[in-house]
């Protein structure tokens, strides 16, 4: 085990984190668009607003508000049933208790105190936000503290005593009328956070991070696809949770499947919604990655109107927003157009609709590095020995969590790592 698992607790990752503000499951699918696109992994928690508001809140009491996270897939999957004006305008109306997905156990909270290996272990079992309490009374861990367990000397900073354990840990500790009022105040870290974190430790980590991920077993044979002329529509049938990616893949006369491009909530994450809805459901899933300006003639697209506050060059700058009619564009939900007939030509994939890829002789270290460059929650792995992309699985934060938590005695050796990749894979 890596000592920078064991010597280092989740509050060393909470520097210069912001104050965590709550979104209410009240709030509008409106409203969320515009938090979204301030968020990291493209969504945010979403809360149960507080009954008392002046009443010190427990741990237990704060988990049950927690009701879930609201990504960018859910909200586009949710405005594509509306097909009018007047549905677009009360989709977007529509609070997001009635959309996001109910999952209290994706986000636990934690004492800053806790080691780090700790919090990846939950991570590990399906945990994607850490709530973390920031206050005045933490001032940072060091080595020697973060063996303690539940944050003990933490509690005793707070407790009012004045024994020499607590001068040494926090001297400047304050008033427990200053340290009641921070109890309520905390800190978001994602899966993100702590892949940032690993990325600066990669000597400690060492041998791991120049491993490659087939050798580690980091690659996930379980991913969700979609064909490319089936309606896209069909990609919101599956939804998968993590990560939340649908392939959209071709298939190829050897029985393998190559992959074009993408539906995601990371791809989402900053598009015209209201447009990434229509195209969602009226194109198929092969014309929604790729670009339809030059395939389709503007006769096929009816003009519809969006929201001005939903798209990716308005949010935050009108709080309600403007109506305007225009014809769909691809380049509208972050997609550059393909070339001129779908299904011929391989360049047309590229660009920005160009899904993110690496190779199954990938080192770790780059994937990651990959990863946290595109602020990405997943990489596609094709096979290494041709150019054709054909697809092998998902490397998504939650692989990388295993693999960097590995025993070195269980790495698959290289010879053997091309066995795992015969497996049929299981849509």
């Amino acid at each position: 085990m890596a000592s920078v698992f064991l010597y280092h607790v989740v509050g060393d990752l909470t520097v210069g984190k912001p104050e965590m503000v709550e979104f209410c499951e009240t709030e509008t699918v409106e409203s969320a668009i515009r938090s979204i696109g301030e968020s990291t992994e493209c969504g945010i928690p979403v809360w149960k607003r507080r009954s008392h508001l002046g009443m010190i809140e427990s741990n237990e009491m704060r988990q049950q508000r927690f009701v879930g996270i609201l990504n960018s897939l859910d909200i586009v999957a949710f405005l594509s049933r509306a097909v009018s004006l007047e549905d677009q305008d009360k989709a977007m109306k529509t609070p997001v208790s009635e959309v996001v997905v109910r999952d209290n156990s994706v986000l636990k909270q934690v004492d800053p105190a806790t080691r780090l290996i700790d919090a990846l272990e939950m991570m590990k079992q399906g945990v994607k936000r850490l709530l973390v309490t920031k206050g005045i009374a933490w001032k940072g861990m060091s080595k020697r503290f973060s063996i303690l367990y539940n944050g003990k000397w933490l509690k005793n900073a707070d407790s009012g005593s004045s024994s020499s354990n607590n001068l040494t840990v926090n001297p400047g500790r304050p008033s427990s009328s200053s340290t009641s009022s921070c109890r309520d105040k905390f800190c978001c870290l994602s899966r993100e956070d702590v892949i940032r974190f690993l990325i600066g430790c990669l000597g400690a980590l060492a041998p791991i991070p120049l491993s490659s991920i087939s050798s580690l077993g980091a690659i996930n044979l379980n991913y969700y696809s979609v064909e490319a002329s089936l309606p896209a529509i069909e990609a919101t049938q599956k939804r998968p949770k993590d990560p939340a990616a649908i392939a959209v893949v071709e298939h190829m006369p050897d029985g393998h499947c190559k992959i074009i491009g993408e539906i995601s909530a990371s791809r989402l994450w900053k598009c015209d919604y209201l447009a990434a809805a229509w195209a969602l459901a009226n194109l198929s899933a092969g014309q929604f990655v790729m670009g339809v300006e030059d395939n389709l003639t503007a006769r096929s697209f009816p003009e519809f109107t969006v929201n001005s506050a939903a798209g990716e060059n308005n949010i935050g700058n009108d709080g309600g927003g403007s109506a305007r009619a225009r014809k769909f564009s691809s380049r509208s939900i972050g997609f550059n157009p393909g070339s001129s007939s779908f299904g011929t030509g391989r360049s047309m994939y590229r660009g920005r609709s160009a899904p993110l890829t690496c190779k199954s002789t990938s080192s770790l270290a780059a994937v990651m590095a990959q990863m946290l460059s595109h602020r990405a929650t997943h990489v596609w792995v094709t096979e290494d020995n041709d150019d054709d992309d054909v697809l092998v699985g998902v490397v998504g934060y939650a692989d990388i969590l295993f693999a960097v938590t590995k025993p070195p005695s269980s790495f698959i050796p290289s010879n053997q790592s091309s066995e795992c990749f015969a497996t049929e894979n299981q849509n």
